[in-house]
């Protein structure tokens, strides 16, 4: 078995050897046409970059280099996958603060973002004029349904304070304090608004004086008892993952720590930037010590596969286009194999196609296995097409093509003589031809 220095030697070589072929028949061989060229078999060309040759070792070899040997076998493999998420707010326990009338704050009762509130907890005092003239339509019309006699004229006020009370509760104005205006008479300045749900404020968009809209956000309250993570996972597992799934989620600001999540949401599509899909986890939060921002670690609960043949990973050589393994045949040869490579798992990969159950691969060593198994076909592709280019220099009779033939038939005069010889001297004297 060859060091990795003399394989590079010999690949040196072999190029070498190439180059000398090309010389030589480029100065002794004819110009050959590309119909003299349509007989030739040029497969030995391509030898060494999609094709293998056996590869022999002594157990010596092998132990020298550190080639191992593995037993493909059946079984089911078991497959976790993993993605990164980030947390977020549970989206139906997010409400926002938008006011329905126009005014002025004259007190924020919650001035800071962070601040943790329960429902109905007071968060701002507002003054609006159009509250005012409300609250004292209301009050006329709960005065008038006192003082009115039976009749259409009562018909008439307990419509108007029906009215007056819509108008006030449109405007989330709370019932009990329509309730105080109406038995007391007395109008309120200002009016209160109250936290809709309990959480934490994680947005706040105004301060003391400021003027308020119809429709502004003033405030965004989040309940953080239960939080979502959103995962992204790698096109390639997609399949593997269901709602309903149950995973364990951890996170470096939380070490030793694991929590228990569960899928309920797989978006429709794939990022064509980084190719993979996200995925929803929900979990719960009842101390807080999950917060917004972080970022987790999930594996999700897979089902385990099929049975199928599996060898380890280091048994799989991958060149983009195929994948090889080597597997040992019973004269003790490592003959490389073409297989089709399913899912991974820890150290182990399924082959869907291409070996059987208890057959033996190298199963460590195995790019150096390769890298003589590639020289070995590409020396013998050299000596293939070194051995087409000298018979190619042959002509039919066996004769060198560069070197002319014998003429075997001379061309002869009339009186037998040939004509590209001397004639003979009749007068003694040696006359030169003309």
């Amino acid at each position: 078995m060859k060091t990795r220095t003399q394989i590079a030697l010999a690949a040196v070589l072999v190029l070498s050897a190439a180059a000398l072929v090309g010389w030589r028949l480029q100065d002794d061989a004819p110009a050959q046409t590309s119909e003299s060229m349509e007989g030739h078999d040029h497969s030995a060309m391509a030898a060494g970059a999609e094709t293998q040759s056996p590869v022999r070792l002594t157990p010596e070899d092998a132990r020298r280099i550190g080639v191992t040997f593995a037993t493909a076998e059946r079984r089911s493999l078991e497959v976790g996958v993993e993605a990164l998420g980030t947390v977020g707010y549970d989206e139906t326990r997010l409400a926002a603060v938008n006011p329905k009338i126009e005014g002025w704050i004259e007190e924020l009762h919650v001035d800071f973002t962070g601040a943790a509130v329960d429902r109905g907890e007071p968060l701002m005092d507002v003054y609006s004029p159009m509250l005012v003239s409300a609250q004292e339509e209301l009050a006329l019309a709960a005065r008038l349904l006192r003082e009115a006699p039976e009749g259409r004229a009562e018909e008439t006020a307990r419509t108007l304070l029906e009215s007056a009370r819509r108008r006030l509760a449109y405007w989330d104005v709370p019932p009990d304090e329509i309730a105080r205006v109406e038995e007391s008479g007395t109008v309120s300045r200002t009016l209160t608004l109250r936290a809709p749900a309990g959480g934490v404020v994680v947005e706040k968009n105004v301060v003391e004086g400021d003027r308020i809209m119809p429709g502004m956000t003033l405030f965004r309250v989040a309940d953080l008892s239960r939080v979502w993570i959103e995962a992204d996972v790698f096109e390639k597992d997609l399949a593997l993952v269901a709602e309903g799934q149950r995973a364990v989620a951890t996170f470096e600001a939380l070490p030793g720590r694991s929590f228990e999540a569960r899928v309920t949401y797989v978006y429709p599509t794939v990022s064509v930037e980084s190719r993979t899909g996200r995925v929803r986890l929900e979990l719960p939060n009842p101390r807080g010590a999950l917060k917004p921002g972080m970022y987790a670690r999930v594996r999700l609960e897979a089902p385990a596969l099929d049975p199928t043949v599996v060898v380890p990973r280091t048994a799989v050589m991958s060149t983009g286009t195929r994948s090889l393994v080597f597997v040992r045949a019973a004269d003790g040869q490592l003959v490389p194999r073409e297989v089709v490579a399913g899912r991974s798992a820890g150290a182990d990969v399924q082959v869907l196609e291409g070996l059987a159950e208890g057959d033996r691969v190298v199963a460590s060593a195995a790019f150096l296995v390769d890298a003589e198994s590639s020289l070995g076909a590409l020396t013998a592709g050299m000596e293939a097409m070194e051995g087409e280019s000298e018979g190619a220099a042959m002509d039919h009779s066996g004769h060198e093509m560069g070197t002319p033939a014998p003429d075997t038939a001379p061309a002869m005069d009339h009186s037998g003589h040939d004509m590209g010889a001397m004639p003979p001297d009749t007068s003694g004297t040696s006359t030169p031809r003309r």
